[in-house]
């Protein structure tokens, strides 16, 4: 089942999108930050989307469902994960801090600014993966593609925006926000030949399939699977997928992947 799509206007986003998005590209000139993929029913846990980027996404964090349930809201914790599927010459990500901050030192920063220059702001080529637990303190530079694989849930809790005038939340981010510097075993590059396991747990797993996808990883799908083509086509339950899409499948047992083609496959847990 192919999923539906959703576009989304952001002000860090583009006025005109890479191939195959550049359909979705609006007349009016407005810049197109985020496509959607509209959740299943089967698999509401998940959130899939591509992320376009013209300039710098605020500096920001989530809560983890732990910090949403203590506070009446239910599991709506976001931990998400990203693929640079494309990058712009100098491109880069900003993840975690170079050095230890208390909650303090993170208010003052973000108060005057200077948090930008307290991230680390890792460069970034296509193939790059980087899972982003929740509370994380994080931002998207400029010249970026990227597949996102999150939680799904929407609380998102700016803590500076380099003087645009939309809500901050600093309180609440600053609550919840870790002042460490990034694992580095959290970032991962994609192999140059053959399968990767990117993500197993808590929340989602998620493998990148080169080629036709073997049986030992067909198992670890075996009633629901969201799969994103990267390269080349892929038969989901009789439907034929290309880049730019994403389709639900019922397990892997009924997906047939190209064999020079290249893709996600993702699945909540729990």
């Amino acid at each position: 089942m192919i999923l539906p799509v959703r576009v989304v206007e952001k002000v860090w986003g583009r006025a005109k999108l890479p191939p195959p998005f550049d359909a979705f590209e609006r007349e009016d000139g407005e810049k197109i930050g985020e496509i959607w993929f509209e959740p299943p029913e089967q698999a509401p846990e998940l959130l899939i989307k591509y992320l376009f980027t013209s300039e710098k996404l605020s500096i920001q964090n989530h809560p983890s469902d732990t910090q949403t349930e203590a506070k009446g809201l239910g599991k709506q914790g976001k931990e998400e994960c990203w693929l640079v599927v494309a990058a712009e010459e100098g491109a880069t990500l900003g993840i975690g801090f170079r050095e230890e901050l208390d909650e303090a030192a993170m208010r003052e920063a973000a108060l005057d600014g200077s948090i930008e220059d307290l991230l680390v702001w890792h460069p970034v080529q296509v193939g790059d993966f980087f899972y982003i637990p929740a509370n994380t303190v994080h931002a998207i530079g400029p010249g970026c593609s990227i597949i996102e694989i999150q939680q799904n849930s929407d609380i998102t809790y700016r803590l500076y925006d380099y003087g645009r005038p939309r809500e901050l939340h600093l309180d609440e981010g600053l609550a919840v926000a870790d002042g460490s510097p990034y694992p580095a075993n959290l970032h991962q590059r994609l192999p140059e030949h053959g399968h990767a396991s990117l993500v197993d747990g808590p929340f989602f797993r998620l493998d990148y399939v080169d080629g036709e996808a073997p049986d030992g990883l067909r198992y670890c799908y075996p009633d629901k699977a969201l799969v994103i083509p990267l390269a080349g086509e892929v038969l989901v339950e009789g439907e034929l997928l290309h880049p730019g899409e994403c389709a639900y499948a019922s397990g892997l047992a009924d997906v047939t992947f190209a064999p020079e083609g290249r893709a996600l496959v993702a699945a909540p847990l729990g």
